[in-house]
């Protein structure tokens, strides 16, 4: 785009983005509602059932790091196309696996392309939008992703049950054309040009030698370990604790997915505005959220509007989380994709704290105290990590990367 040329509204080409992480956020979220019809189908037990979402979260965690350096040097439009194909591939497979090992095939391929979307598309969101609404730009992208996970289990279930599971997956295959047509459409291909001089993947692995990337994603890894390792055992602490019947199960993970949808856009608002600040704050709120929902467990009165609370702050640092660590990395696509890395093993960790804490008979009160525990030491964490940084005098957040506004890089990360 030259400079005496008007800007397309970035409204199409964002919202494209979302299309794909709403079809990517299904993928993940609906198999929850789908295991034991899937188990019965392909007569595997309920553990092997199981595997179909552990296996997704292996694969994402894997495919986030060597897809985004697999496809560095790639125009970033043609690339989040190629991911969208794989995507659709991978649903194919499942809607048509006739056993569970192709079933569980199908889990992968669609798996692979889940980080290296939402780290190559954060960086094309953010060069659609002039750098002060970068974080903005990033929550629209996720808001598919948060509608994803209000929507996906009862969107699953819902067909799953009328039609089979198998009409669930060529569902979301027809959203992932869907969404591939309109990034192939909509996405302005300015801003996936990857810079003439970009740098070798030795000279993109040195932006891993900042502390601050490391401090970035260490701060994910536990905000997201605290939330899911709560939210895995959620549904035990509000019927055998809080008394709710399993049939209110359902409308209370709305409410859940809602605080996900408000606390994202919230939170992208505010990290543009201040995006230190909006971290600290946010991870600070999820502690006393997680805390409080502990102490008050037993209350349905108090229950419903802490779980808002619980998806409004624990999804309010991932737009400033990932602006952040790129910003500090100088750019680099990877440290996107391994922040989405990094979540993921933070989610396993929580879970597994928090399962460990139930098996010690602590009751399921447990896995909140445990996960208010990992997201103070986040917040610990980022509070160090905001002392240290260095601001550029113009701004109170670190200028946006060069990689994204012009074909010149940053200096080296502090």
């Amino acid at each position: 785009m030259t400079p005496s040329s008007p800007a397309p509204s970035p409204g199409p080409g964002l919202a494209a983005l979302a299309l794909g992480g709403f079809g990517i956020g299904l993928t993940e979220f609906v198999i929850a509602g789908l295991l034991p019809q899937v188990g019965r189908d392909l007569h595997v037990s309920e553990a092997a059932a199981g595997q179909l979402i552990s296996g997704y979260a292996l694969a994402v965690a894997v495919g986030a790091i060597a897809l985004t350096a697999a496809t560095a040097r790639l125009h970033r439009k043609t690339v989040l196309i190629g991911l969208l194909a794989l995507f659709l591939t991978g649903n194919l497979i499942s809607a048509i696996a006739p056993t569970y090992p192709v079933m569980l095939l199908g889990r992968v391929v669609a798996a692979l392309c889940h980080g290296t979307f939402f780290g190559i598309g954060s960086l094309v969101a953010r060069r659609m939008v002039p750098p002060e609404r970068a974080s903005r730009a990033v929550a629209v992208m996720f808001a598919g992703l948060t509608v994803a996970n209000v929507l996906g289990v009862p969107f699953g279930a819902l067909i799953g049950e009328r039609w089979g599971w198998r009409a669930t997956f060529w569902t979301i295959t027809a959203i992932g054309l869907l969404a591939l047509t309109a990034t192939a459409a909509l996405v302005p291909a300015s801003a996936g040009t990857v810079p003439p001089t970009r740098p070798s993947l030795r000279a993109d692995l040195r932006a891993f030698r900042s502390p601050q990337v490391w401090l970035t994603l260490t701060a994910t890894a536990l905000g997201y370990g605290g939330m899911f390792g709560a939210f895995s055992y959620l549904t035990y602490t509000l019927t055998e604790v809080t008394g709710f019947a399993d049939s209110d199960i359902p409308w209370l993970l709305v409410v859940y997915g809602t605080g996900l949808v408000v606390g994202n856009l919230a939170g992208g608002r505010g990290a543009d505005r201040n995006r230190d600040l909006t971290l600290v704050v946010s991870l600070t709120g999820l502690t006393a959220t997680l805390t409080l929902l502990g102490l008050l467990a037993d209350s349905k009165p108090a229950a419903v509007p802490l779980v808002l609370l619980l998806g409004v702050f624990g999804f309010a640092p991932v737009p400033g989380l990932i602006t952040r660590v790129t910003d500090q990395a100088g750019g680099v696509p990877l440290a996107a994709s391994a922040n989405v890395s990094a979540s993921n093993v933070g989610n396993a960790l929580g879970a597994w704290l928090g399962g460990l804490a139930i098996s010690a008979g602590l009751g399921y009160h447990a896995p909140l105290y445990v996960g208010a525990a990992i997201v103070l030491t986040a917040v610990a964490v980022m509070t160090y990590a905001t002392r240290t940084t260095r601001p550029t005098p113009a701004s109170p957040t670190p200028s946006p990367p060069a990689d994204l506004h012009t074909s010149h890089r940053l200096p080296p990360p502090e």
